[in-house]
C-alpha cells in the first residue's frame, strides 16, 4: 500500500514541501499565505491535539487523507465529504499545444480571480511556490489555467484545473490536464489528482487522459473558534 498517497497532505508536508510547513509531532500545515490545507501521521489523540496547537483562533483548514477525520475537540466541522483519489499509469503522447503557455510570478492576481470565481479548490497568491502552472489566454486574459500542487517522492499533484465559464465546452480542461501530466511525466514523477466523488463529469475527463481510481478518500474542512 502507497502510505504516502494516503495522507497526502502530510507526507507532502514531511517530504518535499517540508520548507512550506509549519508544525512538528504529529500534524503539519502550509504555512499561511500558501495553502489552507493540514494533515496528521496517524488518527489519534494526539494527532489531533497536535493540529488544534497550528491553528489560529476563527481559521479553517482542511484535511484530505484515506480515512475519516478525527476533529479536535471544540473544533467544527464545516465540510465532512467524500473524493477520489486518481492516479495516472500511462498519459498520452500528445503534441505541442502552442495555446498553452507557462504562467509566472507577474499573473499571480489573474490566476487567484479565476480560482476565486471557479473554485478549483484551496488556492492562493502564492500557490505558485508548490509547482509550476500553465494556461490558456484569450483576448489576452488568462481563461483557463492548471497546475502543480502537492508532491512527494516520485508523485506530483495535477490540480487547480478551472476554465472561466464563459470559455467553458472548449475542451481546454482537457489539454490542460493532459499537458500538466506530460510535464510532470518529463520532470520524473508519476502524477495523481484528486477530484469530489459527486463530480462524475471530471472523473470521465480524467479517465480518458489516463487517469484511474487509487481509491476513495475524505474530506473535512475543520474550523477553530474565534
Amino acid at each position: 500500500m502507497n502510505t504516502l498517497l494516503d495522507r497526502p497532505i502530510w507526507s507532502a508536508l514531511s517530504t518535499v514541501h517540508a520548507p512550506l510547513a509549519e508544525g512538528d509531532g504529529l500534524a503539519r500545515r502550509y504555512a499561511p499565505g500558501f495553502l489552507s490545507l493540514a494533515g496528521t501521521a496517524e488518527d489519534t489523540p494526539q494527532a489531533a491535539a497536535d493540529f488544534a496547537s497550528l491553528v489560529r483562533p476563527g481559521e479553517t483548514l482542511y484535511f484530505l487523507q484515506a480515512h475519516p477525520v478525527l476533529p479536535p475537540a471544540g473544533f467544527e466541522t464545516l465540510v465532512a465529504t467524500e473524493a477520489v483519489q486518481m492516479i495516472a499509469q500511462d498519459v498520452p503522447v500528445i503534441a505541442p499545444d502552442e495555446a498553452i503557455v507557462a504562467l509566472g510570478a507577474e499573473d499571480a492576481e489573474e490566476m487567484m480571480a479565476l480560482a476565486t470565481l471557479t473554485k478549483p479548490g484551496p488556492f492562493s497568491l502564492k500557490s505558485q511556490a508548490l509547482g509550476r502552472f500553465w494556461g490558456v489566454r484569450e483576448g489576452g486574459r488568462i481563461v483557463a489555467m492548471a497546475g502543480e500542487r502537492m508532491k512527494q517522492p516520485g508523485y506530483t499533484e495535477l490540480s487547480g484545473v478551472c476554465t472561466h465559464p464563459d470559455h467553458r465546452g472548449k475542451g481546454y480542461a482537457r489539454r490542460l490536464s493532459l499537458h500538466v501530466a506530460a510535464k510532470i511525466v518529463e520532470a520524473g514523477a508519476q502524477p495523481y489528482l484528486h477530484a469530489f466523488a459527486s463530480n462524475t463529469a471530471a472523473i470521465g475527463l480524467y479517465e480518458t487522459i489516463g487517469f484511474s481510481l487509487r481509491r476513495s478518500m475524505h474530506v473535512a474542512a475543520l474550523r477553530r473558534p474565534d
